[in-house]
């Protein structure tokens, strides 16, 4: 799982060429936004095999609530930062995923 602060919103055509590479997602993960003002917080890369985890699901409920299905660009969850790291480290465990 990696974490990022994000500021700025979003890819702009003027970012460098290193900027593709730190946007690539891995295979098997989803790229999901917590805590900030839109355009801001912390990215996070979440293995796909969490979002069946309750806990998860509930925050992709909430998602869906507060910013509808049709949300453009990277998953925002509704949530601060430090909250969703703990959601997240949970589910990894009762996954049996290691945070290394």
């Amino acid at each position: 799982m990696v974490w990022r602060k994000k500021s700025g919103g979003g890819l702009s055509p003027g970012r460098g060429a290193g900027a593709d590479e730190e946007d690539k997602v891995p295979r098997g993960h989803v790229p999901m936004v917590a805590g900030g003002k839109e355009g801001e917080g912390e990215r996070v890369l979440v293995p796909v095999r969490l979002l069946s985890d309750p806990s998860i699901a509930e925050l992709l409920d909430m998602a869906a609530q507060r910013y509808g299905y049709g949300q453009p660009g990277v998953l925002r969850v509704p949530c601060d930062a430090e909250h969703f790291r703990r959601v997240v480290d949970g589910a990894m465990h009762r996954c049996g995923i290691s945070s290394a």
